[in-house]
């Protein structure tokens, strides 16, 4: 007789436990439950390692001129403004497919409009941007007021306002667009308004209310704010700026060229609500990047997720370990978490980046966190 072997009457509680404990997992299972507790033997029931293996956005490179820009040019020939009120490509992230989210909060697309092609207006709860990348007659008329924009000129469409895209002009020109659509989707909180009227009838342009220079004659001074005007536009929940020229920003990234700027983020500006100071809208915000020639930028960890589309120059960044070869008007997803690094290739040349952020969204639940790596590898809370 083996006596190593307990008796059979401590054995047999044992084998019944975990015969009723696989039971209980499949009733779980088949009753879409899910059992929230740990133990300490049954591997494939590690609940904590299953509640977070939840699918979850990837360090990702969309290329803009091997990609993109050609299939936005097939779709211009085979898609016509009488086929959809609508024609853009949006970068869904390998990790969240088929979930239309270049990362796990915001999206990005290109739009192409062919020469004088004018979409009808409409309105949603998603707050939006577009980007001129090319062609100098991009148009989106916002709430009334009529804006033509080019290269680096950034618009709102703000939550509930009405706006309609297109281009203005005898030559094609290309734009970005980024969305909350998938934080919006993810509240249940997404609607969409194809039907602007005017006096009783339905029009396929809005109407200009507001002079077409309206939002740099209010608050392209900085500092001064003109008392005269009432501020609230559209459904007033985001800046009232509705487009932010590239020249202005241009001007100021060349006045801080040879600033120390911050080792983590080079010299990075903020597109603010000239009325508040804050974000232009409550769920997004965006910043220019500038990488002076050969810059290298120490490592960054934060909680948000960004999109990054370089506008000026080229280079390479390291995100998570995975190195991303970046050139102009690419888009690059940043999941919040991941520790990124960005380079200049140019020796010579500054590079500069377009960045998208969830970082207000967060702010306003406290979950924002920042964490910075020095040269010498130690790591320290940023924010």
């Amino acid at each position: 007789m083996d006596t190593n072997l307990p008796p059979a009457s401590s054995q047999e509680p044992d084998a019944n436990r975990e015969a009723a404990l696989r039971g209980l997992y499949d009733d779980l299972a088949r009753h879409n439950l899910f059992p929230f507790w740990a133990t300490s033997k049954d591997t494939d029931h590690d609940e904590i390692r299953q509640l977070m293996a939840t699918r979850k956005a990837v360090p990702h490179l969309w290329s803009f001129a091997d990609d993109i820009e050609p299939i936005l040019r097939r779709s211009a020939e085979l898609v016509s403004t009488a086929d959809s009120d609508r024609r853009s490509v949006i970068l869904v992230n390998p990790g969240l497919a088929p979930q239309r989210a270049s990362v796990s909060t915001m999206y990005t697309a290109y739009r192409l409009n062919d020469p004088n092609e004018i979409m009808p207006p409409h309105k949603h709860t998603p707050s939006a941007i577009r980007f001129g990348l090319t062609g100098k007659g991009n148009f989106t008329g916002v709430e009334g007021e009529d804006i033509v924009f080019g290269p680096g000129d950034m618009v709102l469409t703000p939550i509930d306002t009405w706006h309609n895209h297109g281009t203005v002009g005898d030559e094609p020109a290309i734009n970005l667009s980024v969305l909350d659509l998938p934080l919006v989707e993810t509240l249940n909180a997404v609607s969409f308004d194809h039907h602007y009227v005017e006096d009783d009838a339905v029009v396929k342009k809005q109407s200009a209310r507001f002079p077409d220079d309206y939002s740099h004659r209010i608050y392209g001074t900085g500092g001064m704010r003109p008392r005269f005007v009432n501020h609230i536009r559209g459904a007033g929940h985001s800046s009232p700026m509705y487009v932010y020229r590239w020249e202005a920003m241009q001007a100021l990234l060349d006045r801080h060229a040879d600033w120390d700027g911050d080792p983590h983020e080079a010299i990075m500006v903020e597109y603010v609500d000239p009325t508040t100071g804050g974000p232009v809208f409550k769920t997004i915000t965006f910043f220019a990047q500038m990488l002076r020639p050969g810059e290298r930028t120490l490592p960054l960890r934060q909680t948000a997720s960004l999109l990054v589309a370089p506008f000026r120059g080229s280079g390479h960044s390291i995100v998570d370990g995975k190195r991303l070869d970046w050139r102009e008007f690419d888009t690059m997803a940043v999941p919040g978490g991941s520790w990124c690094e960005h380079v200049n290739g140019s020796a010579t040349e500054p590079a500069i980046l377009f960045v998208a952020s969830d970082e207000p969204a967060q702010k306003a639940f406290s979950l924002y966190r920042k964490w910075g790596r020095a040269a010498d590898g130690e790591v320290s809370r940023l924010a």
